[in-house]
C-alpha cells in the first residue's frame, strides 16, 4: 500500500469517529490511489439501506460527495474546496452484502474549480450502480 494510499485510509478512519454526518464513511475502504484518482470499496449493510433493502441514494450521494473530494486530496495542490454543485444519476440497486466499487477521478482542476466523476459499480459483475460528477470551489 503506497503512503498517499494510507494517509487517504487515515483520513476515512478519523471521519468514521467523528459525531457528525460523516461517521457513515466508516465502512469505506481505500482499494488504491494514484494522482487525481482514488477507488474505495464498501460492503453494503443494512445500515446503509433505505425501505427496499437497497443502497440508499443519500448515501450514494454523500460516498460521491466525500470520495470526489479525497480524489482531489490526491493532487499536487491537495485542496479539498467547497461543493458548488453535484449530480447523481442512479443506474441499478445494491444489495445488502454486495461490495460496491466507488471510482473517483478528477477531470480538471483550474485557478477555482475542480471538476470530478465518480463511478460506483458492483464489484462481482462490474454493473454500474449510480455515476456522479462533482464540481468543487477551490478558493482563490
Amino acid at each position: 500500500m503506497s503512503s498517499l494510499t494510507q494517509s487517504i485510509q487515515e483520513v476515512l478512519k478519523v471521519m468514521g469517529r467523528v459525531r457528525g454526518f460523516d461517521r457513515v464513511l466508516e465502512k469505506v475502504s481505500v482499494v488504491s490511489s494514484a494522482p487525481g484518482k482514488l477507488v474505495c470499496e464498501m460492503r453494503v449493510e443494512e445500515q446503509h439501506t433505505n425501505k427496499m433493502g437497497t443502497l440508499h441514494g443519500g448515501l450514494t450521494a454523500t460516498l460521491v460527495d466525500n470520495i470526489s473530494t479525497l480524489a482531489l486530496l490526491c493532487t499536487d495542490r491537495g485542496t479539498p474546496g467547497v461543493s458548488v454543485d453535484m449530480n447523481i444519476t442512479y443506474m441499478s440497486p445494491a444489495k445488502i452484502g454486495e461490495d460496491v466499487m466507488i471510482t473517483a477521478h478528477v477531470l480538471k482542476q483550474g485557478k477555482t474549480l475542480a471538476f470530478a466523476s465518480v463511478d460506483l459499480t458492483n464489484k462481482a459483475t462490474g454493473k454500474l450502480i449510480a455515476q456522479g460528477r462533482h464540481t468543487k470551489h477551490l478558493g482563490n
